[in-house]
């Protein structure tokens, strides 16, 4: 259901119905690819792995079916903060570089925002969405962060404001969304949706500029190169499609 590389690219993490984070190390540059062996597993999740991210290659974030999201120390293998305060699936985390700060969505229609340095509860709770959140995305310079939901909406929150600052929706879709992500720049808002299509949203002004269309099933997940200079959308069709941006 989820997979993620650390900062360094020195591991790679995945995770799903079996209720473990799976970490392997990624062979290096230029060895020739073998059957790699776990080099942990991360258990104590009551519900399935939803998503994964790595805070730096002794840490990791994940969220899970069983309402919560655990902050791990890779190399003991165990948790160092348990994040208990969403009352249904938490679908989707997201970190804020070097600061302390991740956002997660939930089934509860809530985002959160959390703190794990000082080992607070919730910082904040953002509502506003009418049915399961899927995904969150930090804006690039992680003053805001977007969602994506069931309620065929995105969102755009300011995290010093506390508040919802922007609505991405059309009356003409009418469908879930199941991914959401910014362009390097933070000027556009990608989000795939159920009805097979991948629809991009200026995130200042809130209009649709563009509709990525050729998957034959939804749209399950995306990702933006590192650089910008790409999206790559994945569907329940079995394939990848990388597009121009």
């Amino acid at each position: 259901m989820t997979c993620a590389y650390s900062p360094s690219s020195r591991f790679v993490a995945c995770g799903g119905l079996d209720n473990l984070c799976s970490i392997f190390a990624v062979p290096e540059t230029g060895k020739e690819a073998t059957k790699q062996k776990v080099h942990c597993e991360l258990a104590q999740y009551e519900g399935y792995l939803s998503c994964c991210r790595f805070i730096d290659d002794s840490r990791i974030v994940t969220s899970s079916g069983d309402s919560s999201c655990i902050l791990w120390n890779v190399e003991q293998r165990s948790p160092e903060i348990q994040f208990n305060d969403h009352t249904g699936d938490v679908m989707s985390v997201s970190i804020m570089k070097d600061s302390g700060l991740f956002v997660s969505g939930s089934c509860d229609s809530n985002s959160k925002l959390w703190d794990y340095r000082s080992k607070r509860a919730c910082v904040m709770t953002f509502p506003g969405h009418e049915s399961d959140i899927n995904s969150v995305d930090f804006f690039p310079d992680g003053s805001a962060f977007a969602t994506a939901s069931d309620d065929s909406t995105c969102r755009l929150f300011d995290v010093r404001a506390y508040r919802q600052v922007q609505r991405y929706a059309n009356e003409k879709i009418l469908c879930g969304i199941t991914s959401v992500a910014f362009s390097k720049s933070g000027k556009h808002l990608f989000a795939g949706y159920d009805d097979y299509n991948c629809y991009v949203w200026d995130t200042i002004t809130g209009e649709n500029t563009q509709q990525l269309s050729g998957h034959e099933n939804r749209v399950s997940c995306l990702g933006v190169h590192p650089e910008g200079r790409a999206l790559c959308t994945g569907s329940w069709d079995t394939l990848l499609k990388i597009w121009a941006v």
